[in-house]
């Protein structure tokens, strides 16, 4: 029996038993990550570099992309790591910083893609009032907002969660520090206090899902008035992507958190945290570009640059 003060580390989840599966796992992880790389810089400097995307559905693509980059940062090279040297340590600090980050990056992606919804839904439902309410100046606060919220809310989870009093080991049952798997450490009946803070977060989100498909069925209804075609699938081309986007990282993270004990399992967990941690940000930009035209050309426009320069 220990208590968190003599914790020095913690033991990961190991990805493998055999260390040609944990290779395996090395080459997939580090495959995901130079498409996230890859995908999620070219959109930054496509949006920075094309003057044309300055406006706000790209601004704030922009930042997603920077929230992404930040997620899949946190976690997968450590995985790696672990993988590619056969070890599960991660020490006391790292997780703390781990679990922070992580928390960070993935309350700013929830919060913009929320803000990026209302930004759908002024531009098709309320075009006239679009430059007054979301000007630059309106699009800073609120990317500022999220950025802000993001990081008092993961600091609010970080202390509390490891302010709690750690006795039942320090293995965690997860290839990253996550909030649930080290509250099994705890054996103080406070570990109530931040299964309160989940329920809220729980909370938080249900309302930002449902703000979000109330807002899509306004649009959808707007838009299937468009009379034009050409209309429709403009509209149509700007919100789909999202919406994608909403529905993969919403339904894995709900279910990751919210699934019953009785269909809890290691394999399961570990399959639904790559889902909502590091999927998203590597599909992310591929689901953007498949469907906007115009960050396509910019897209290929920077990448054509790039290769008659060099």
């Amino acid at each position: 029996m220990s208590n968190s003060s003599s914790i020095s580390h913690f033991l990961l989840l190991p990805l493998a038993d055999t260390r040609q599966l944990q290779l395996l796992h090395f080459c997939l992880f580090l495959g995901i990550s130079l498409a996230a790389l890859l995908g999620n810089g070219l959109i930054i400097s496509a949006v920075a570099c094309g003057h044309h995307l300055h406006t706000p559905m790209f601004f704030f693509l922009l930042n997603l992309a920077l929230s992404d980059l930040g997620c899949i940062c946190t976690t997968v090279p450590k995985a790696m790591h672990n993988s590619l040297w056969d070890t599960r340590n991660i020490s006391y600090s790292g997780c703390v910083a781990q679990l922070f980050l992580f928390v960070f990056f993935i309350a700013v992606e929830l919060a913009l893609l929320t803000i990026m919804c209302y930004d759908r839904y002024v531009s098709i439902c309320k075009p006239l009032h679009y430059g007054t309410l979301l000007g630059s100046r309106a699009c800073a606060h609120m990317a500022a907002a999220a950025w802000a919220s993001g990081f008092l809310y993961s600091l609010l989870h970080t202390v509390n969660t490891f302010s709690l009093p750690l006795c039942h080991g320090h293995a965690l049952g997860q290839f990253f520090c996550e909030i649930p798997q080290i509250l099994k450490l705890s054996c103080s009946d406070s570990y109530l206090r931040e299964l309160g803070l989940i329920a809220v977060s729980v909370c938080l989100l249900f309302g930002c899902f449902a703000f979000i498909i109330f807002s899509y069925v306004q649009i959808f209804r707007a838009v299937l008035r468009i009379p034009s075609e050409q209309g429709r699938h403009k509209a149509f081309s700007t919100c789909l992507p999202h919406l994608a986007v909403v529905s993969l990282f919403v339904s894995t993270s709900l279910f990751a958190y919210l699934k019953p004990t009785s269909v809890s399992s290691t394999s399961l967990d570990l399959a639904l945290s790559v889902l909502y941690s590091v999927v998203p940000p590597a599909l992310n930009p591929l689901i953007y570009s498949l469907r906007n035209q115009e960050l396509k050309a910019a897209v290929w426009t920077l990448m054509t640059g790039w290769y008659w320069k060099y």
